[in-house]
């Protein structure tokens, strides 16, 4: 098989581009026609905020065929070619006549960036391929190990209080005793896989510089020496650490802003005393991969003897200078304990539920888990959404001077939606960030991996600081996949539309109550969602107002843009507005729609009472008679069988009255006692409940 340098160097540039575009129109050609009216309208919208002028170099898209997808039709390329050239010999045109209006050294260079990036593609993209799936599998291959020991000490908690009967079977069924804790050392190796210690964590590296991208992977303990040491080339470095609010979160963004001069401040996008960038990001995580966070922080945390070695972990491999001290320092100050599970706690995604992370300063204030129970989101009954589960993380971006941009932010769920999503939620939250098309940060950088800085309007870190807000903070949606997949919004409509279905449902017991169960969770993730909408409208508001300043003392000091071609701060706000502006509205309408459909569900149920309240009173009546006469015969039965009865005389029988009584006298209260706790299970049952809640919280105390 030929080399694809070979193929364009025969070819030429500008043909291979030509040929690969017309194969990619034939086969586009091929779908149906709903097909093509949404990919090409998504591909409009695409344009319209990406790349306005169609210029090849506005931020890091190409108006043509990626190499990509070019490297991969290179053999169909070349057959084309082949068609073309034989068709040509038939004719008999002089070739004084070809007459070329480029320049043989222009075509050279334009060949040589080709071929450099056909080599990227060739050489890299498939080792990188084929490091993901090494590393995707043997994190299957730990998780299920990991999943075995987690099955264990769920049985081990839970097998116990199952129910009462388990408890009264216990001591004659030998399957019905509480299973075994599983050892020590797979409990730290539970606790470690899902929640790594602080100096493991994983940390990404990008460099960016004018024509080149690399990134790395660091751990947290190494990253003091990657934000003092930028190299020359490179124009602006990106660290991303995965944390959460929480102590960790505070020092490493003390420690990174006192080893540098801050940069330009974003005064309206923060405020006077933070004028730092931050948004609250809307992901979808696998249901149970949140479910099991939650079981293995509560129910490990209240293990004393694992305690000792798991805080002996936390800053195990720090080569930091001062970050576990500052840490230490931070905890004292705030009369904070410094251990492992206080530390780790920052990882735990929030429920759209459990209040508002924006505008939180310190570390006292981070989430708080009390309660395994997680709340069953009405987006999931979507049967798109069946295994997802919405949760919201702080976005936090700290620049400097020297070009170099920390963000902070435990997101580690799907940020594009796709028809492929359950399998991306099947996938390890460390390795999130190598699939770019799901995550919004690996996106971000495999959209300038190949040229670098050479498609920005700016080559400043504020630059990239507002490409990397704005396209992180309007996820969730489907956009970057061709609008294959049902966004949130339309989720939600589906929703609205079933609990309406079930309003007009035939009257059954309990299932009023149901309902207004789910409408109440419906209008309380809509209120949260609008609500973050809301602050990121705000957000992108106020950075509108920092851009245009940034843009006058630009111009004031005569400093004109590295691309003028670019796509430009304000106009990506711009972008980023209209879309949240956009969300924010359909939300307000979905949660509009949810509670006037409630107030239609009460009224709806008080005319049905007024009903049933009218032929109630008139079976009253009929009952009320019936029970006149009950007590008036009663008695008298009672008397007349009583002493009726006469055991003496009956026949073949030696018994007497009182063996009788006994008997009957046994069987009756028994039959008594049985019925009692069959009308009283209900309450039995939630009094069991309520000593068992008591007794665990004294265990975990």
């Amino acid at each position: 098989m030929e080399s694809p340098d070979r193929i364009v160097e025969e070819i030429g540039e500008d043909e291979v581009w030509e040929l690969a575009s017309q194969n990619t129109k034939s086969s586009s050609a091929t779908s149906n026609s709903d097909r093509d009216r949404r990919h090409s309208s998504s591909a409009s919208a695409s344009s319209a905020y990406t790349n306005r002028d169609n210029s090849p170099g506005s931020n890091g898209r190409r108006t043509r065929p990626s190499v990509a997808s070019v490297a991969s039709s290179l053999p169909i390329v070349r057959e084309m070619h082949d068609r073309r050239t034989s068709s040509k010999a038939s004719l008999t045109v002089p070739s004084s006549t070809r007459i070329s209006s480029v320049s043989t050294e222009e075509t050279l260079v334009s060949s040589k960036n080709v071929l450099t990036n056909f080599q990227k593609v060739a050489a890299r993209d498939p080792g990188i391929e084929e490091d993901r799936i090494r590393k995707l599998s043997r994190y299957n291959t730990e998780y299920l190990r990991q999943k075995s020991v987690y099955n264990r000490l769920i049985d081990w908690s839970d097998g116990p209080h199952r129910c009462l009967r388990n408890q009264l079977l216990s001591p004659i069924l030998r399957s019905r005793r509480r299973p075994s804790l599983p050892p020590k050392e797979d409990l730290l190796g539970l606790a470690r896989h899902y929640y790594p210690a602080r100096a493991d964590l994983k940390v990404q590296v990008c460099d960016f510089g004018l024509g080149r991208a690399e990134r790395h992977e660091i751990t947290l303990g190494q990253v003091e020496e990657y934000w003092q040491n930028k190299p020359d080339w490179v124009d602006v470095r990106w660290i991303h650490a995965p944390l959460g609010l929480g102590l960790t979160h505070s020092s490493v963004e003390d420690i990174f802003l006192h080893d540098g001069q801050r940069g330009r401040e974003f005064e309206n996008g923060g405020n006077a005393e933070w004028p730092y960038v931050e948004t609250e990001v809307l992901n979808l995580r696998s249901h149970k991969n949140f479910q099991e966070m939650r079981d293995v922080y509560l129910l490990l945390r209240g293990f004393k003897e694992l305690e000792e070695d798991l805080d002996r972990c936390s800053f195990k491999n720090d080569e930091n200078s001062s970050l576990q001290s500052d840490v230490e320092w931070r905890a004292g100050h705030l009369d904070m304990p410094a251990s492992f599970w206080t530390l780790v706690a920052s990882d735990m995604p929030w429920q759209l539920t459990e209040g508002l992370a924006m505008g939180i300063r310190g570390p006292m204030e981070g989430l708080q888990p009390i309660s395994r129970h997680i709340d069953q989101q009405m987006i999931a009954t979507h049967p798109f959404y069946r295994d997802s589960h919405m949760v919201r993380n702080i976005f936090r971006c700290f620049h400097r001077s020297d070009g170099v941009l920390l963000t902070l932010s435990p997101m580690a769920g799907v940020n594009f939606i796709d028809k492929k999503m359950s399998q991306h939620l099947a996938e390890p939250t460390c390795a999130i960030f190598d699939n770019e098309n799901t995550s919004a940060p690996g996106y971000v950088y495999q959209a300038f991996a190949d040229q670098g800085t050479s498609t920005w309007h700016r080559r400043t870190v504020e630059w990239f600081l507002t490409y990397l807000i704005t396209e992180v903070g309007v996820t969730p949606h489907p956009c970057r996949q061709g609008f294959n997949a049902p966004n949130i919004e339309l989720a939600y409509q589906s929703v609205i539309q079933d609990l309406k279905r079930r309003r007009h449902a035939p009257w059954r017991k309990n299932e009023t109550v149901k309902l207004v169960r789910d409408y109440l969770a419906c209008v309380d993730e809509l209120t949260t969602v609008k609500q973050i909408c809301a602050k990121q409208v705000h957000l992108f508001k106020g950075m509108q107002q920092d851009v245009r300043k940034f843009e006058s003392e630009d111009n004031r000091a005569r400093r004109l843009p590295d691309n003028p071609q670019g796509e430009t701060m304000q106009a990506r706000i711009k972008w980023a507005l209209n879309m949240v502006k956009k969300r924010h509205d359909q939300f307000e309408n979905l949660l509009i729609e949810a509670q006037q459909s409630m107030e239609a569900l009460f009224q709806l149920r008080s005319i049905e009472q007024n009903e049933l309240a009218i032929v109630s009173d008139s079976q009253n009546k009929a009952v009320l008679i019936f029970t006149g006469v009950t007590i008036v015969f009663l008695p008298l039965s009672f008397f007349t069988s009583y002493y009726g009865m006469n055991l003496s005389t009956i026949v073949n029988t030696e018994r007497t009255e009182a063996y009788f009584w006994k008997l009957c006298g046994t069987i009756a209260f028994i039959i008594v006692v049985v019925v009692a706790l069959g009308a009283t299970r209900h309450y039995l049952k939630q009094l069991w409940k309520g000593r068992r809640r008591v007794k665990h919280h004294h265990s975990m105390a």
